[in-house]
């Protein structure tokens, strides 16, 4: 595999519905080029396939996570509230069990995602709290 090759793959990684006539506009070589490459690539394995990605694949948050909520009292409500106008909070879930609340978090860094869990830690009724990070998703 070249630097052409490896060109040609990232271009794919981006779209792989790209035409070949696209490809080879923007790799400055003829369409043929770009046919024999993805062909010899395809073959020798290095490329294994191509898939699509949903607008949820590319999400501008790619740290996510959930946070499993301890209330104190009867304050579930008020936290529930208090979670919702957190943008970085993309949904609150009741439940029962060891956990009052659920929170799906977002953000774009880990530094964020810590800030947020700290900010969510100092809400008043919280009592205790476990996050765990999602790492990989399958349909």
């Amino acid at each position: 595999m070249d630097k052409l090759d490896g060109r040609l793959i990232s271009m794919l990684r981006r779209n792989g519905r790209a035409s070949l006539s696209a490809l080879a506009a923007d790799l400055g070589v003829t369409r043929a080029t770009v046919k024999a490459r993805m062909d010899r690539l395809i073959a020798g394995g290095e490329i294994a396939g191509f898939t699509v990605l949903t607008r949820a694949d590319v999400t501008p948050q790619p740290v996510r996570g959930l946070m499993m909520l301890e209330i104190a009292g009867r304050g579930a409500e008020k936290v529930a509230r208090a979670l919702r106008a957190m943008p970085q909070v993309h949904a609150v879930h009741s439940t029962n069990g060891t956990w009052d609340l659920i929170a799906e978090i977002g953000s774009e860094t880990l530094e964020s995602f810590d800030r947020v869990l700290f900010a969510i830690r100092n809400i008043e009724a919280i009592s205790r709290s476990e996050t765990n990070l999602l790492l990989s998703t399958t349909r």
